[in-house]
């Protein structure tokens, strides 16, 4: 996997749609794609929605859960 690749995607993807699959969403929180979907079968990841078989994560779902994500570890 091509991390450069998966970004310029999501960057496209971004200006296109608002809708990001794993591997893009994974890079846009510049995180691996395995660690996203384990997070999303522990219930701690970013909301995510179902589209017929495909899981795709709103680019606004994932800022929103970076930012709580970020101020939990800052509580600590």
């Amino acid at each position: 996997m091509d991390t450069d690749d998966d970004i310029a995607r999501a960057n496209r993807a971004k200006r296109g749609s608002p809708f990001l699959n794993t591997d893009q969403a994974a890079a846009y929180l510049k995180m691996s794609g395995r660690l996203l979907k384990r997070l999303r079968r522990s219930g701690n990841g970013p909301t995510f929605r179902r589209h017929s078989r495909y899981i795709q994560y709103h680019i606004d779902d994932l800022d929103t859960w970076s930012d709580a994500h970020r101020a939990r570890e800052l509580d600590r």
